[in-house]
């Protein structure tokens, strides 16, 4: 029997040990992951995207030299809450250490140095960083929405000039995938600090307010983070199933312009759920959409998210993968804008054009979606001859006043020529 050498050993013993870690349920396993590493091929589409460009929180970006300068900040937040709540930071540790381990699976990757079972004090310092971090974050949704004052007048982050100059590049952070903290750190905190009189809705509440200035009512329910409560946010709506669904057709969705060649008139729907698209009566309804500087970076870790998170579904996939075939070029963003449907705040109908494209890049949707039943109807409506002939006459005489005019002034001249003739035949006759 041949001898192994001590690399050989080492990873067999490697194997071993491993084998001894594997979860009995793998189900369980995958389950308590929330917050994932983005592979370089998604990145690629945009690396802005998904890099934080002014803070971090948790363990991904945790330290690297352009996200430096916040740490400062993020200590005086922590020191603040504490101080505004009147308790020792005991019991706040003691809270998260007891759901210590939920909070390290909640991450798909982590790294040994922040692992209890990793390096000495490892877990300490792992859960450092969540109370530090959830603290600041608590503190940025508060003075967003004005909840606290007792910052000074002239705090670069927690006053009016950190409000202009600084929140607005601290919100896009917060929606980036790598960068999320697991909601179980707000809700452990915000217990704590209110001995549990805070509701499940509050930290939803403040996130919502936060990203929009329309006080929101609605009950989210349970979320794994903030990307989960805007995502969730956006798709409050039950929609009908529809009695059947099929893949035949979806590819061949005409754009904006094109349906309303076809004869279908398009409006703004009734709520802004990026799933309340409908079609009835020859109109298509869409929901609102507000396209601005942080639309890009929200959508693409949206998509990431549904894509490495199963159970949450494709709601917001879909609907971009469905936007890429409505918008096919400028005229028809501008179409859209005219309509109130897509509220263009960039300003350039080129570059929205563009965004969309780039954020249906390997996108693709699921074959029991319901917007196949839809883009079935839309194409049924289309295909008809009635509704084909009518669209041609329409496109053809009234697009423009001249049209119309020369129009009505065949239809009379037909008129007077069909009265002269039959008042000949009648004189003819007598």
């Amino acid at each position: 029997m041949p001898q192994r050498d001590a690399y050989e050993t080492d990873w067999i013993v490697e194997v071993n040990e491993s084998l001894k870690c594997m979860p009995t349920d793998e189900r369980q396993y995958w389950k308590k992951r929330s917050i994932y590493r983005v592979p370089t091929s998604v990145t690629d589409l945009n690396r802005k995207a998904f890099q934080p460009q002014s803070v971090s929180f948790g363990p991904y970006h945790h330290g690297k030299s352009h996200l430096r300068t916040m740490e400062d900040h993020k200590c005086r937040a922590f020191l603040q809450f504490l101080r505004r709540s009147g308790k020792p930071l005991d019991p706040f540790l003691e809270s998260l250490r007891e759901v210590a381990r939920d909070l390290e699976e909640s991450y798909d990757t982590l790294g040994p140095e922040w692992k209890e079972g990793g390096r000495e004090g490892a877990g300490d310092r792992f859960l450092k960083l969540m109370i530090i971090d959830g603290c600041f974050m608590l503190e940025i949704l508060r003075a967003a929405t004005q909840e606290v004052d007792d910052y000074e007048p002239d705090d670069p982050i927690f006053h009016t000039r950190g409000m202009l100059y600084i929140m607005p590049y601290i919100w896009p952070d917060m929606l980036m995938l790598e960068n999320q903290l697991p909601m179980l750190v707000l809700d452990r905190l915000v217990a704590v600090e209110s001995d549990g009189k805070e509701d499940d809705e509050y930290i939803n509440r403040l996130i919502l307010n936060y990203c929009s200035p329309v006080k929101h009512t609605a009950r989210i329910g349970k979320c794994l983070h903030v990307l989960d409560v805007v995502r969730k946010s956006l798709l409050l709506y039950e929609k009908p199933k529809p009695d059947k669904v099929g893949c035949e057709g979806f590819l061949l969705v005409r754009s904006a312009t094109e349906l309303i060649e076809h004869g279908i008139r398009l409006k703004k729907s009734k709520t802004k759920s990026l799933t309340d698209i409908s079609f009835a009566g020859g109109v298509l309804s869409l929901p609102e959409v507000v396209v601005e500087e942080a639309t890009e970076s929200m959508f693409l870790n949206l998509i990431t998210f549904e894509r490495f998170h199963v159970r949450t579904g494709n709601e917001v996939t879909s609907y971009i993968y469905f936007m890429d075939y409505i918008i096919d070029n400028v005229c028809d963003v501008t179409l859209l804008h005219n309509l109130g449907i897509v509220l263009n705040v960039l300003g350039d109908d080129k570059e929205t054009t563009e965004l969309f494209h780039l954020m249906a890049k390997y996108t693709t949707i699921e074959p029991d979606n319901s917007l196949i039943a839809v883009c079935n109807e839309v194409n049924e409506y289309c295909n008809k001859p009635w509704n084909k002939w009518r669209a041609n006459l329409i496109q053809t005489y009234f697009r423009s006043p001249w049209a119309l005019l020369s129009l009505i002034a065949a239809i009379f001249l037909f008129a007077l020529a069909t009265i002269q003739t039959v008042y000949t035949v009648l004189s003819y006759k007598t």
